[in-house]
Order: structure tokens, then sequence, then C-alpha cells
């Protein structure tokens, strides 16, 4: 029983994460009326960052070699995914960004048969087929294109997807605070540079947007990835992701809730493609990886 127990308060923490993550999609591109899309990418992580730092200093002291560079290649990853996913919500809807972003639950499990040789099941193989479906219905235009927007979003899931599976090959054998001060300072540098490279007419944020990427920077990315990489330390990359397709579900909700987006027919239907293609790619093994846990125990 305690290794259930353990189990269940890992995913409850997890659907929390869900539960954040899924309100930034709105807020996140509200205030990009008023910053640009890194900008607001490394003022966000360099609020993460400090915290980070003065929270868990000591672990950062402690890091060795291994730990910064596996720490550096997680962050090249998120902030890619970062990047991606902001720039991209300049030119897509909330609701649609977030059932995008979601893809990275399907897409881990097959990035994870190269890097981690997990071979990928039968049912992970059809969660792709539905989830490529489900795209198709939610953003191809009518030239069967699919939309800039939507194209940067789907970059984001890629990287996120990369992300979920580096986590599940070095925090179980690393610091899991140290790797996620790591990754998240690489991605308030990347972030930093971008903006000096690619958006040098960003001018200073408003106040209220300081105070955003403020509590964006504590909530939804300290304590939130914290959580991520703590979880990850005791659970598998894909039992994560399985718990983490809520987040589209969330994001969609908080998007009718606090800006009024509604999806047609065709879209929900594309939506519904794309969380039954999470479930279905992930359920499977879940169920074999718990019990070979029981197993062990």
């Amino acid at each position: 029983m305690p290794i259930l127990s353990r189990q269940v308060r890992a995913d409850l923490w997890l659907v929390l994460v869900t539960i954040i993550w899924g309100s930034t999609f709105v807020v996140v591109k509200n205030e990009l009326a008023s910053i640009t899309p890194l900008a607001f990418v490394a003022l966000r992580f360099a609020f993460a960052f400090l915290v980070m730092v003065a929270a868990t200093g000591r672990s950062l002291a402690r890091a060795g070699r291994r730990e910064v560079a596996a720490g550096a290649l997680i962050g090249v990853f998120l902030f890619a995914g970062y990047a991606f996913q902001t720039v991209g919500l300049r030119y897509t809807t909330a609701s649609k960004a977030a059932f995008i972003t979601g893809l990275c639950v399907v897409l881990a499990p097959l990035f994870a048969r190269f890097m981690l040789a997990h071979t990928p099941s039968r049912f992970a193989l059809l969660g792709v087929g539905m989830a490529t479906v489900g795209l198709g219905l939610l953003s191809l235009t009518e030239e069967l294109t699919l939309s800039f927007g939507d194209l940067l979003v789907l970059g984001c899931a890629v990287s996120f997807a990369l992300h979920i599976v580096a986590i599940g090959k070095f925090a179980p054998k690393m610091d899991p605070l140290a790797l996620t001060t790591i990754q998240i300072g690489v991605v308030a540098l990347a972030g930093a540079g971008g903006t000096a490279m690619l958006e040098p007419q960003s001018g200073l944020p408003s106040a209220a947007t300081w105070e955003v990427a403020a509590f964006m920077g504590v909530v939804a990315t300290a304590f939130a990835f914290t959580v991520q990489n703590r979880v990850q330390a005791i659970t598998t990359p894909t039992h994560t992701a399985l718990v983490l397709s809520l987040e589209p579900v969330f994001g969609a909700l908080f998007a009718y809730l606090l800006a009024g987006e509604r999806l047609g027919a065709r879209e929900l239907l594309g939506c519904g493609l794309i969380l039954g293609g999470m479930v279905v790619s992930e359920l499977r093994r879940g169920e074999q990886e718990l019990r070979a846990a029981e197993t062990a125990f």
C-alpha cells in the first residue's frame, strides 16, 4: 500500500501542475499585447531562476559537471518549447495552442524509443494516428495547410516531448532540484539572448507585465517544474505524460471562462481525438509499468 499512496500523491501534485499550466495559455496571450514573446520568456524565467537559487542554493552548489550538462540539455528543449509556444500564441487561439501543445504526450513515447530504447506499443501508434487526425481537424485550413501559429505550437509540442524524455533519463540519477534550477537558468539566458538578437525593439515592460511575469515565474515555473522533476524521479515519463494530458482540457476551460473562446464542431472533434490519442497511447504502457512496480514490491 505505501507504493500506491506515494503514486497517488505524485499524481495529485501533477494534476495541480496541469491546472496551473492550463491557465497560462490565455494569460500569456493577453500579455503579448504589451511585450514581445522572447522578452516575456526571459522575464518569467529570470524570476523563476532567482527563486530557485534562493531556495535550492545548496543543491546547486553541489552540482557537478554531469548535472550541469544534463540541466543545460533539458533547458535547451525547454527554451525551444516556450519560444515556439509564446510566439505561436500571437497567431492562434489559447484553446488551440493548449491542445496542440498536448501532442507532446503522444510524441514522448516515440522519442523515448530512440533516446531510452523504449519500444512504442500498438496503443502508442494508434494514439499517434488519432492525434494526427485530430490535429488536422483542429488546425488545417481550407487549403489543407497549418496556420503559422499552429505550426509554431506544433514545434513547441515536439520540444516539450523531448523535455519530458530528457527529464525521465536524468532525474532518477541526479538531484532534481539542481536540474530544475539549471534548466530554468538556461531558459532565462537563452530568452535574454534571443530578445537582444531578434527583438531589439522590445521596450521596458509595464508594471502589470512585471507582476504577471513574477507570478508565472514563481508559481507556473519554479514551483511547477520542481514538482515535475521530483515526481519524475519516482515515476516514469509515460505515466507523467498521461497525467499531463489533462493540461489542454484545463487550457480550453480557462480560455472559455477568461477569454470567451469557443471552438466549432469540427475543432471540438479534433480536440477530442487529440485527447483520446493521448490517453490511448499511454494507458496500456502505464498499466504495464504499474504491474512491474507492484511485482518489484
